[in-house]
């Protein structure tokens, strides 16, 4: 039933974040700007915290995904990131190729489900794939 479940998109289940853990605190720090993200777009939510900053992951990753970066207390899309930055399209298409790659390697992480504005997102607490994420955003800061 797997095969036909990625076909039909049936919905993966993940336990909830679980409470007292370090990155259910980085979560809960970040939530006031992730829920106005979520209030914002329609897409599938992916939520990376890395430390006082987060990576949220919109609609389908590895494949068909925009990025936004929770930081400051606010969050900026990846439009805004390119355009605050002078990126050209080629870059800003690497930079996705680079960010999809990221989250292939992070993919035997356990992932957790969490609610923010009433809707179901998921959390990926992952220290080295926010790490990873930082690096490739942080290279394209000029």
């Amino acid at each position: 039933m797997g095969l036909l479940d990625r076909f039909f998109g049936s919905k993966v289940e993940y336990p909830p974040l679980p409470p007292g853990d370090e990155a259910t605190s980085q979560f809960e720090a970040i939530k006031p700007p992730l829920e106005e993200l979520a209030h914002k777009v329609s897409d599938h939510l992916e939520v990376v915290p890395a430390g006082d900053e987060a990576f949220v992951f919109l609609g389908k990753p590895p494949k068909t995904f925009g990025i936004a970066w929770i930081h400051d207390g606010k969050v900026t899309g990846l439009k805004e990131f390119a355009q605050e930055h002078q990126l050209s399209q080629i870059e800003v298409g690497k930079l996705i190729v680079k960010l999809g790659e990221a989250y292939q390697h992070a993919s035997e992480t356990p992932r957790y489900s969490a609610e923010v504005g009433g809707k179901q997102v998921v959390v990926i607490p992952s220290e080295g794939l926010g790490e990873e994420i930082h690096q490739i955003m942080s290279s394209k800061l000029h």
